[in-house]
């Protein structure tokens, strides 16, 4: 079975959490809510590769955030590729600045409550994801 190792991040203000709509222009879940992902490459540590998304994703530098939690590592398995997994590296962090600038990776985002994450048509697993760090 290929692996792909993989962060996603959750931005938490004030018991809302962010989800991010992501775009036609990515390779994959094209038109899926998601937090906010990256591949990690190599050897990268997670959380370093987490901070690096936030900040290209929605423009949000590492001074602005506060690291809450980090999740277990998660193994969910992809729909969209037979014979492949995601190893899924989890975060969970803090933000008061609620300025969120989009790169092309998205195309919306929204502000949700952790119980209304079922109203979204989500990549695989995500409230799993998001479960695992509260």
């Amino acid at each position: 079975m290929r692996s792909t190792k993989i962060v996603t991040a959750f931005i938490r203000n004030q018991e809302k959490f962010l989800l991010l709509k992501r775009s036609e222009k990515v390779k994959t879940m094209k038109g899926l809510w998601a937090g906010i992902s990256g591949i990690i490459e190599r050897n990268e540590d997670p959380l370093s590769r987490a901070k690096i998304e936030i900040f290209e994703e929605i423009g949000i530098s590492e001074e602005s955030i506060n690291l809450i939690k980090s999740g277990k590592e998660m193994i969910i398995n992809s729909p969209q590729y037979e014979n492949h997994e995601w190893k899924v590296f989890p975060f969970l962090f803090e933000v008061d600045d609620l300025e969120i600038k989009l790169n092309w990776e998205n195309s919306e985002y929204v502000w949700i409550k952790k119980e209304d994450i079922s109203d979204y048509n989500t990549v695989p697993s995500l409230d799993k994801v998001l479960f695992n760090l509260l």
